[in-house]
């Protein structure tokens, strides 16, 4: 079973707990993620590098992702402009604009969508494609990113399983091992 759909043994019954107690496991569990983090900043930062020169020489870094691994790409690209100055970061997700706001099923798995909502902001040779996706078997990621190869992009992996098939298609792959 992949890990990102074991079940915690740290929340199992979280449910039936106090607030408090409830509280303190995902105050727990959230420590873990700057632990995962700090394993990979080496990678992390030969991403930024990477998305910093395509940028420096006229290309994106285009976010792309399904359900919520989508929704956090839409927002941080959101705040690159207000943030950084730049207009050079985007975001595509499954479903369009109306999956940002209510889920559309099913997109997810479709790995020609993404090929076909690429071509619509024109993904080129000179771009760093990052896909981002919790377990890194999303079917939309990994199309994604295969077409992104074939147009001589740059591919940067993110994930939560350091088993995931996004691995060969990333010129860097980030898996933050933070467990189920």
């Amino acid at each position: 079973m992949r890990i990102t759909e074991r079940e915690n043994p740290a929340s199992v019954g979280l449910d039936t707990k106090p607030t408090r107690a409830i509280l303190r496991i995902i105050n727990r569990e959230d420590q873990r993620v700057a632990a995962a983090v700090a394993k990979t900043i080496p990678k992390i930062a030969r991403a930024v590098d990477m998305a910093v020169r395509a940028i420096r020489l006229g290309g994106r870094m285009i976010y792309l992702g399904a359900g919520t691994s989508g929704r956090l790409g839409v927002l941080d690209a959101a705040e690159c402009l207000p943030t950084f100055g730049s207009d050079r970061v985007l975001a595509v997700i499954a479903g369009g604009r109306g999956a940002m706001f209510k889920s559309k099923e099913g997109t997810e798995d479709n790995p020609r969508e993404a090929e076909r909502d690429l071509r619509r902001v024109k993904l080129s040779g000179k771009d760093v494609l990052v896909g981002i996706s919790a377990s890194g078997y999303t079917p939309y990621v990994l199309g994604g990113m295969r077409y992104a190869r074939r147009r001589g992009a740059k591919t940067v992996g993110l994930t939560a399983d350091p088993a995931a098939p996004m691995k060969s298609l990333a010129d860097v792959f980030i898996a933050l091992v933070v467990g189920p």
